[in-house]
């Protein structure tokens, strides 16, 4: 049973997003796979081997085959929002380069596509619980369906998120090191201490999961075969036999006796509604409505860095340590490394990585959150984009999004505190409120006399007893939020529980529990 902690509030002041610089991908480096990039707003250009093929506005797209091109390129002006989507090679690829409108209602679907793409997520339990008994269970006594743990180092993480995204792709062990930016030494360690499995076990075991999914998504054998990565049918046939017992053939016509429906997992509704995405670019079926995207969740796992998400539709979930972090639309959510945790999706939702930040550069053990207003859609969902495929800005700079997440918890932190009015009085106030509980206990800070004369005069405060209120304010939002006292202390930077606790009772004339306690949260 979880307890659940609620959302923060929608800063009132909260600064406009800056603008959305221009971005550029090309092909260099990378396997030859069918592109297909849509322009929610601005305008982006498609280059074919040096020449300025297309020129895309807002609502239109574009489908590249692998093939028939010696170099591709895209380069988006500032203010352009572009999602890249890549289709396998067995989806219906069109044998040229094919333009094609996007309708307005179809827009959050590819948003979905790309969001399929980029978030490892697996299904419900209602899927597991479906075909589970329909294939023998491994030796070692886990789930069939269950998914290998996930590697915590980072360049390992990496390549496991891509081959769970793309199970089919074959790099060797080497490639996959240098796009880490690792060596095949570290990656086949990093794999064997981080999950008990080697690279190639591990990578066995994910395509024959994979498999498992999209056989029930209704895919033939042989399509499955070649959507995983195996070289032959037959070989795909003894390595699912070994694994599971029945054979692919066995597999379906078991699925096909049983009774009722199954839900499809978060990548085998990836695969179905790729071929949607051929049939938009041909001018077909464009207006049937599209199917809602189902619940899914990722497994427990391990993160060496916070990761950063955001809610674009909908709502999920973190679940952490026995709480359980909800996420409504608008909210972004840091989740901090070296911590187990599952996130989760609910029906129809969409939830895009943003970004990740090393341990050093920010100071958290338990999820932090910010509601980020509508305005701010646009910016944030360019830098979705360029955190998790090629196409960036030049001088693109992940650490970037740090700023920006410390400028909307400090806005949203004013709310609870009486602000100054005085420029740099003001300022003053924002830096402390923006180093609360995420770089260590918060320091003095050497402001002017004119700074501490201002305080006194508009807050009725010294400035040390305003960053005393501040803190002692934002501790009790945080635990009307649900969060719990050892949890608040070290949000609001104290070190140790009854420090906090003392200071709390100075202020509120109660200790953190009794006020928990009287506002009926347990």
């Amino acid at each position: 049973m979880f307890r659940t902690v609620t959302s923060p509030p929608l800063p009132a002041d909260a600064s406009d997003p800056p603008p959305i610089p221009a971005a550029r991908a090309d092909s260099t480096g990378h396997p030859r796979r069918a592109l297909l990039i849509w322009v929610r707003v601005g305008m982006a250009h498609i280059h074919i081997d040096g020449a300025a093929r297309f020129h895309l506005a807002a609502g239109q797209g574009v489908l590249i085959p692998a093939d028939g091109w010696d170099h591709r390129a895209v380069l988006t002006e500032p203010g352009t929002v572009a999602f890249p989507l890549w289709l396998h090679p067995d989806d219906g690829s069109l044998p040229e380069p094919t333009r094609f409108d996007v309708p307005a209602e179809r827009q959050d679907w590819l948003i979905q596509h790309y969001n399929l793409q980029v978030t490892p997520l697996s299904g419900g339990a209602r899927f597991q619980d479906a075909i589970t008994g329909l294939l023998r269970r491994p030796s070692g006594g886990e789930s069939p369906l269950a998914l290998p743990e996930m590697p915590r180092a980072t360049g390992a993480r990496a390549v496991a998120e891509q081959l769970i995204r793309n199970p089919a792709l074959d790099l060797t062990v080497a490639q996959w090191a240098t796009r880490a930016l690792s060596s095949p030494r570290t990656l086949r360690r990093d794999f064997l201490a981080d999950t008990g499995l080697t690279f190639e076990q591990w990578r066995l075991r994910n395509r024959l999961i994979a498999a498992v999914e999209f056989l029930a998504a209704g895919f033939d054998v042989g399509q499955v075969a070649a959507r995983v990565g195996f070289a032959s049918r037959n070989g795909f046939t003894r390595a699912f036999k070994e694994r599971y017992g029945p054979t692919p053939h066995e597999f379906k016509r078991r699925l096909a006796a049983g009774s009722g429906s199954i839900d499809l997992t978060q990548r085998a509704a990836l695969a179905r509604r790729t071929g949607d995405l051929v049939r938009i670019v041909q001018g077909h079926g464009a207006s049937a409505a599209p199917d809602p995207l189902p619940a899914a969740r990722t497994p427990p796992h391990v993160n060496d860095r916070h990761v950063l998400t955001w809610m674009y539709r909908g709502s999920g979930y973190v679940d952490l340590g026995g709480t359980r972090y909800e996420r409504p639309c608008g909210v972004a959510t840091w989740i901090p490394a070296d911590a187990e945790h599952v996130t989760g999706l609910r029906e129809n939702s969409i939830s895009l990585p943003l970004g990740e930040a090393d341990t050093g550069d920010l100071r958290l053990t338990e999820p932090l959150q910010v509601r980020f207003s509508p305005a701010w859609t646009d910016y944030l969902m360019s830098c979705s984009v360029s955190a998790r495929s090629g196409l960036q800005p030049d001088d693109y700079d992940p650490r970037h999004l740090l700023g920006l997440f410390a400028e909307q918890v400090a806005a949203q932190r004013a709310l609870s505190v009486t602000m100054p009015a005085d420029r740099d009085a003001r300022k003053a106030a924002m830096d402390y409120l923006r180093r609360i509980g995420t770089s260590g206990e918060p320091a003095d800070q050497d402001v002017s006399a004119a700074v501490h004369r201002a305080f006194r005069e508009q807050t009725g405060m010294t400035f040390a007893r305003w960053r005393y209120a501040a803190r002692m304010r934002i501790a009790r939002d945080l635990l009307d939020g649900g969060a719990r006292p050892g949890a608040v202390a070290r949000r609001v930077g104290y070190t140790h529980l009854p420090t906090f606790s003392a200071a709390f009772t100075r202020f509120h004339g109660l200790s953190a529990r009794e006020y928990r306690e009287r506002e009926g949260r347990h």
